[in-house]
């Protein structure tokens, strides 16, 4: 999640200054950068630019800055209101597909601060349709039927998933057994079903969750071993909440293409693994993939794990881990739009 901090007063900055220190430890977090006064101005680039906004100042200032920008609850970047104490953090656009209210209850964590989130599923204790979406890496192909299913789920009624059987749905599965909000849901399987889709019905409704591509992008010393290379994945993907059935490749350069200890975690993991040309390394452009001179000197790119990682993904893909080292083996994470 790439974030955003503005603030209006002295103290507002100075708050932004300690959050951005302790956003910035976070693996989830790829970048936050400060914004001070010009709220006007600055927001009309925020809106485009990020993931979230964080928003240091009174309410009031905060709606009229962004009411003539909001579009759509799927385009539209999470906001988070925080007033110059930090006392409150408030969840205010974009609370489920945007994530912030997530995202709230981070900063509010960070901050000893009070989360005031005020959607109707959360209330009310129900799992709706699009924080499944969410957690899951799911796109929503009628975003416009959200509002039926979350108030069936709010209203208690049956919401039947439809799955292929064929396909490994274990993130599925634990996801809905271990979530703490309520819904109730049937499951169905079917050889018409895709494999990387999940069909929900009720009545003459229906929409599809279809997976998002998840790419690990891996680095490492030279031999290192298998075990090592899969500890330092499976903390990765624990920070994210990611179960392990729910990654669809992994990716490194093709000078690692020997590499035992990937190959053989491709293997036990049963992912296909893509090794990236050296050729499409060295053309690849992000502002949000951090170099290393070390491997530069080395060989010619920046980096491996973060750009194999967004190669593989796909066009507009974006990070959602950025590069992380676990004793001699780097971890970045990728999933496509």
């Amino acid at each position: 999640m790439k974030i955003a901090i503005i603030s209006v007063s002295n103290k507002g900055q100075e708050l932004a200054l300690d959050l951005k220190e302790k956003l910035d430890a976070d693996s989830t977090i790829i970048k936050t950068d400060l914004y001070h006064k010009n709220v006007k101005k600055y927001f009309q680039i925020l809106f485009y630019e990020y993931d979230a906004i964080i928003a240091i100042m009174a309410s009031g200032i905060l709606i009229r800055s962004i009411a003539p920008l909001i579009e759509s609850k799927v385009s539209d970047p999470a906001v988070l209101n925080i007033d110059d104490n930090g006392n409150f953090v408030i969840s205010t656009l974009s609370g489920h597909l945007g994530g912030a209210n997530k995202l709230t209850q981070k900063v509010a964590g960070l901050l000893d601060a009070t989360p005031v989130i005020t959607t109707s599923t959360d209330v009310n204790n129900r799992l709706g349709i699009d924080v499944i979406a969410k957690d899951l890496y799911l796109s929503i192909d009628k975003p416009e039927e959200i509002l039926f299913f979350n108030k069936a789920i709010l209203e208690g009624e049956e919401i039947s998933f439809t799955i292929n059987s064929d396909k490994n749905f274990e993130y599925l599965f634990e996801y809905l057994n271990n979530v703490t909000l309520e819904i109730d849901v049937s499951i169905n399987y079917s050889s018409n079903v895709r494999e990387d889709e999940i069909h929900v019905q009720l009545g003459e409704h229906n929409l599809i969750l279809k997976e998002r591509k998840i790419v690990v992008g891996i680095g490492c010393r030279r031999g290192k071993e298998c075990i090592k290379i899969h500890e330092g994945l499976i903390k990765s993907i624990n920070d994210l909440n990611v179960h392990k059935s729910r990654i669809n490749m992994l990716a490194s350069a093709e000078i690692k293409k020997d590499e035992q200890g990937i190959l053989e975690l491709s293997e036990k993991l049963d992912i296909p693994v893509n090794f990236v040309d050296l050729d499409k390394l060295k053309m690849f452009e992000s502002n949000d993939v951090q170099k290393s001179e070390f491997v530069k000197s080395k060989f010619g790119i920046y980096g491996v794990c973060e750009p194999s990682a967004l190669i593989t993904a796909g066009f507009d893909s974006k990070l959602i881990y950025k590069k992380t080292s676990y004793d001699g083996v780097t971890i970045a994470i990728a999933v496509s739009e």
